[in-house]
């Protein structure tokens, strides 16, 4: 986004005297999301922002002058997007698919081209776009600390075919060798594991409680209970027990990579 919005937005608090917590606090937001949209990291969402001009008193100047923003998602995932941006610790389960964050643009490219009824290729190209925004969180070299845990059956499922298959893989490893992604899998030997039902997501954020977002065919759903994102972090954990050791994942799936590329 075009930093002279978030350059305005800081110009107006400081000229009412305000640090950026007591900006967030009066706008119902955290003090950093303020400072990813003033830095021009973030772009708020249009609740975000009528908040900001009522919190400043601004008329609807933030609100109406939003810069343009052509992210395509799942109605359903849009809130979950601002808090994996605003995240400071993610960690992944998956079920079914590589999580979003991880996908290389082919691994993308065919996960989208699946959904019925077909979306039109223009409809594809922007919700390819931002996903493959999404990655961009990794170019932090330590924000955020990111965990994937692996059902072993993401790995064995081909989506797009061998060589598309081999290049995720392979991009998987690399993050891991880089120490960016601390990754784990739960192998077929295991039997049932506590995160069967679905794919998860847990947050932690700078200044705000964890969140914990499930999802399923069509819905999803963001828990901010305590006792239920406690509940779902302890499954975490115990799946996460339960896991190969990263080097032994990291076998697994250069192995499998290995093999996609000889069927290729």
């Amino acid at each position: 986004m075009s930093n002279i919005y978030g350059e305005w937005l800081k110009a107006q608090r400081e000229a009412a005297g305000l640090t950026q917590q007591e900006l967030a606090t009066t706008a119902v937001m955290t003090r950093s999301h303020i400072a990813h949209i003033e830095a021009g990291r973030r772009t708020p969402s249009k609740e975000d922002a009528r908040r900001l001009d009522r919190a400043l008193n601004t008329g609807d100047v933030l609100s109406s002058f939003l810069p343009d923003d052509d992210t395509a998602v799942a109605g359903y995932f849009e809130a979950a997007l601002q808090l994996e941006q605003q995240a400071t610790m993610i960690r992944e389960f998956a079920l079914s698919f590589i999580p979003g964050i991880l996908q290389t643009e082919g691994y993308a490219r065919a996960v989208l081209s699946m959904p019925f009824p077909p979306a039109s290729e223009q409809e594809r190209d922007r919700r390819l776009v931002t996903r493959l925004d999404r990655a961009k969180i990794l170019a932090d070299p330590v924000t955020p600390v990111v965990w994937a845990l692996l059902d072993e059956a993401v790995l064995r499922r081909r989506i797009g075919g061998p060589d598309v298959m081999a290049e995720q893989i392979d991009h998987l490893v690399g993050l891991a060798e880089a120490e960016r992604v601390q990754l784990h899998v739960l192998p077929f030997t295991l039997g049932m594991h506590p995160l069967m039902s679905n794919m998860l997501t847990l947050m932690w954020f700078e200044d705000q409680p964890p969140v914990a977002y499930g999802e399923g065919l069509y819905m999803g759903k963001i828990h901010d209970s305590p006792s239920v994102v406690q509940e779902l972090q302890h499954r975490y954990d115990f799946a996460l027990g339960n896991a190969l050791p990263l080097k032994e994942s990291l076998a697994l799936l250069r192995a499998t990579a290995r093999d996609y590329e000889h069927h290729g």
